[in-house]
């Protein structure tokens, strides 16, 4: 049976998978240089040489084919902070560190960029392309944070500060760069070494040279 298919033209599972995908990098290219507004599904399939009828049967609509679009770059995007906990050592500044390399220069990526440029732009109408990406990425990075800083840092001491908030506060510190390169200004390249370093210290142990008193507030 598969083979009288192939015969009649219909693509195997492998070439339906490529197609696909192909479909959503290239719809996700349009939607980034148009907007969703500005994208229409006639240019969207001229430039690949496919007929609506196929994004419809596929996806329903455009918005579909948007979220599913969207969707795939995130969980693709994201692939190199799945398992950050592999990266720990014994020396918790060098695991900080590791760690943190991997954070930015995944924020920092071209499909990164892209991807926070594209729901900064729609999400203020569609709250759930917001919602995926933040759920997807900063709030599993954050989850991550928290839990190396219950282990490793403040296991078994009650008196703990709020650890999410912590994580939060220097997800931050690390996120600078990726936000303004994703706002379009023309910022320098980074070392991303010397940007993570800085921040580790400046995180585990403030800005005050050593042994200097802390001022009074």
């Amino acid at each position: 049976m598969e083979e009288t298919a192939r015969r009649r033209g219909r693509p195997t599972r492998d070439q339906a998978e490529r197609l696909d995908g192909e479909l959503l990098a290239h719809a996700l290219d349009h939607f980034l240089e148009k907007g969703f507004e500005g994208t229409t599904l006639n240019a969207i399939t001229a430039s690949l040489g496919m007929s609506k009828q196929t994004v419809y049967l596929r996806y329903g609509d455009k918005l579909s084919l948007f979220h599913a679009a969207l969707r795939r770059a995130i969980d693709e995007w994201l692939v190199p902070l799945e398992n950050l906990r592999a990266l720990e050592t014994d020396d918790l500044e060098q695991t900080l560190f590791d760690v943190s390399c991997t954070i930015v220069a995944t924020l920092m990526s071209p499909a990164g960029l892209r991807l926070i440029r594209i729901t900064n732009a729609e999400s203020f109408r569609m709250p759930e392309i917001g919602e995926y990406t933040y759920r997807r990425g900063y709030a599993q990075i954050g989850h991550y944070l928290t839990d190396l800083l219950r282990r490793r840092v403040f296991a078994g001491d009650p008196a703990s500060p709020d650890l999410d908030d912590l994580a939060t506060a220097y997800l931050n510190l690390l996120s600078g760069p990726a936000r303004i390169n994703a706002w379009g200004l023309d910022a320098e390249p980074i070392d991303i070494d010397g940007f993570v370093r800085c921040r580790v210290r400046l995180f585990l142990h403030g800005v005050l040279p050593p042994q200097a008193e802390p001022p009074e507030i």
